[in-house]
């Protein structure tokens, strides 16, 4: 039963022109993690950028996205309180791993020592603590990545959306951050969804999964 609470997809349907693209109907709970997977071209980050609010003009889109009950239809991306991690982390290369996540925290943590207090405990989450004040670029990919993370969660998103995060790290460092992020998920009751090729990155989501294919011809 849909109690109101999550991210519902409520009978999308994408095209592309004459061109029928995608059609999901879906209920990601609190703490769940929804995975799109299918071929290159059949619209998964498109559906996410529909979600996020940034849906290409050259695409089509019926149906609703509604979050926690409210009906994002006609919000900017930014009044959507939507997180989203994508293959690279995008940190600024001018500002310190601290910087990065001081953008990213919610105007109303006050206070230039709240603020660091906050953000260094949010690296303590993710396993880089001390690394405050470390340039973006001596970082691992696999700590980047987590640096990220760290970002999109102080922003105290109600859903996240996570473009195959995975796809540009090692097979160690990939175990290591799936484990970390959806673990997070669950913990902060954040339900989230997932685009990937890689069957393990759905096994390891362990939420229910949805494929969809490569366009076709409206009938």
């Amino acid at each position: 039963m849909n109690d109101g609470t999550g991210l519902r997809l409520d009978t999308i349907a994408i095209r592309h022109g004459q061109r029928h693209l995608l059609a999901v109907d879906a209920h990601v709970r609190p703490g769940e993690v929804l995975t799109v997977m299918g071929p290159s071209g059949s619209g998964k980050s498109t559906l996410l950028a529909l979600v996020a609010g940034f849906l290409d003009p050259a695409f089509a889109a019926t149906g609703r996205v509604v979050l926690n009950g409210r009906d994002l239809s006609g919000l900017r991306p930014e009044q959507r309180r939507i997180g989203l991690l994508f293959q690279d982390a995008l940190l600024y290369p001018h500002l310190s791993v601290g910087g990065n996540l001081l953008f990213g925290l919610v105007a109303d943590v006050c206070g230039r020592a709240l603020r660091r207090r906050t953000a260094e405990e949010a690296l303590r989450e993710v396993g880089l603590e001390g690394c405050f004040d470390r340039d973006p670029a001596t970082l691992s990919g696999g700590e980047q990545a987590r640096v990220a993370l760290a970002r999109t969660l102080l922003s105290r998103p109600e859903a996240l959306l996570l473009d195959e995060p995975f796809s540009r790290l090692d097979a160690d460092r990939r175990q290591a951050v799936r484990t970390l992020v959806f673990g997070l998920v669950r913990e902060r009751g954040v339900p989230a969804m997932l685009v990937t090729h890689d069957r393990a990155d759905a096994d390891a989501a362990g939420g229910p999964v949805i494929e969809i294919g490569a366009m076709t011809p409206l009938p």
